[in-house]
């Protein structure tokens, strides 16, 4: 069993050097911030940790950039955002494991915060050969005493900085893993009911795992977004020029037969939104979903549809959702997303969103983040959890033993 936050500073951090793995990994518009979600989120432990004496040092990731230096993915602006919502200045270093990394961290004072440069950067965070990523991750241990893992949006990665490190460190799991785990075990452990998935998103094929291991735990399935018409297709109908996985609809059909014999019911829309080509709005309308014209495309579930789904949310006690219902980026097909994210807010129980694209949209439809029982942090890996898969960077952290603390 893995240390915790807490008692991770109860062996006494003050004066020593605690590398955080936070989850940065942020949109950006140039060096704009357009959703500070996942910075917020991570605040909590860099400030416990701050406020017991440790000299903080956060090593975090943004966007994919191929194993080396990359301006457009610099973590610059976010040690901005991240100093003034810990309320003091975060020192930044220029790269990870460098000249300038050393000197930001050994200028450290008790309870102050550096943030490392982009750890992608350097091609052996992401490395496939275990010899090269940990090497990389001996470098990082170097410029530490402790090692925290609190970026969850990671911890299904095998990388340098989610899992080796905390091979060769005293570890422990931050207050926003903690959290995190603790959600995903009431949904597929001890679920009160009535439990409702909704799940959504562009394809079927990145939620066969979670269907899978959720059809005879969940009571209802509600299926919306891009992956809906491989549904459809599988019950027959035509779906025009919509996006289609033709070599899932098989496996689909055994899921909509698994679900009618265990008496789990699945939700499908019965109307769509429609138009002629992606993005022309102008011509958005409301289909039948069995008849779908040949050279349109759905983008939205329809009114009748959104109508429906908020009504078989009406009293449930759980539910997680993964995935909008539409284009919601588009007014025009955005409100299918919105009148589930409004059901969830009324939900008497725990209402789950999870992490990704639902939490973006969420957030652009103008909804708040207390409105929601739980908003992850990350989306992969809440997925990979929920299909039973082991996470590398939890694993891990249970199978660290700490020999002497801190000393």
């Amino acid at each position: 069993m893995s240390l915790n936050l807490t008692q991770l500073i109860e062996q006494g951090v003050a004066g020593k050097r605690v590398l955080v793995r936070s989850d940065l990994n942020v949109p950006l518009e140039g060096t704009t911030i357009t959703d500070d979600g996942r910075i917020r989120a991570s605040v909590p432990t860099i400030k416990a940790l701050a406020d017991a004496g440790a000299k903080v040092v956060v090593v975090a990731h943004l966007g994919r950039p191929k194993g080396e230096p990359d301006p457009a993915y610099s973590l610059a602006p976010v040690a901005v955002r991240l100093g003034e919502l810990l309320g003091a200045e975060v020192a930044f270093a220029t790269d990870t494991v460098g000249d300038s990394a050393s000197s930001v961290v050994g200028g450290l004072a008790d309870g102050q915060v550096a943030l490392l440069e982009n750890v992608r950067f350097n091609a052996g965070e992401t490395s496939k050969d275990d010899v090269e990523r940990a090497a990389f991750a001996a470098e990082l241990a170097a410029l530490a005493d402790a090692f925290v893992s609190d970026g969850f949006g990671v911890v299904h990665r095998k990388q340098a900085s989610v899992y080796d490190v905390a091979k060769l460190l005293p570890s422990a799991q931050g207050d926003l893993v903690a959290t995190e785990i603790d959600v995903l075990k009431r949904l597929t452990e001890t679920p009160e009911r009535p439990y409702v998935v909704v799940l959504g998103g562009s394809k079927v094929s990145d939620k066969l795992g979670v269907i899978d291991n959720l059809l005879g735990k969940a009571d209802k399935l509600l299926i919306g977004g891009g992956m809906v018409f491989t549904f459809l297709k599988a019950q027959g109908y035509e779906v025009g020029k919509s996006l289609l996985e033709e070599d899932q609809i098989l496996t689909v059909l055994g899921y909509l037969e698994r679900a009618e014999e265990i008496g789990v019911e699945i939700l499908l829309p019965t109307d769509v939104v429609v138009a002629d080509s992606f993005g022309d709005e102008a011509s958005a309308r409301v289909v039948a979903a069995n008849a779908i014209p040949a050279e349109s495309l759905g983008l939205d579930i329809g009114p009748e549809s959104a109508q429906t789904y908020a009504a078989a949310l009406e009293g449930a006690k759980t539910v997680f959702w993964n995935g909008p219902m539409g284009v919601f980026e588009q007014p025009a097909f955005a409100e299918g997303t919105r009148a589930v994210a409004q059901a969830l807010t009324t939900i008497d129980g725990l209402s789950v969103v999870g992490g990704g694209d639902s939490a973006a949209a969420i957030r652009q439809l103008g909804f708040a983040d207390d409105q929601f029982g739980h908003i992850s942090t990350g989306g992969g890996a809440s997925l990979e959890y929920l299909e039973g898969k082991t996470l590398p960077g939890i694993a891990v952290l249970d199978e660290a033993t700490v020999v002497g603390g801190l000393g």
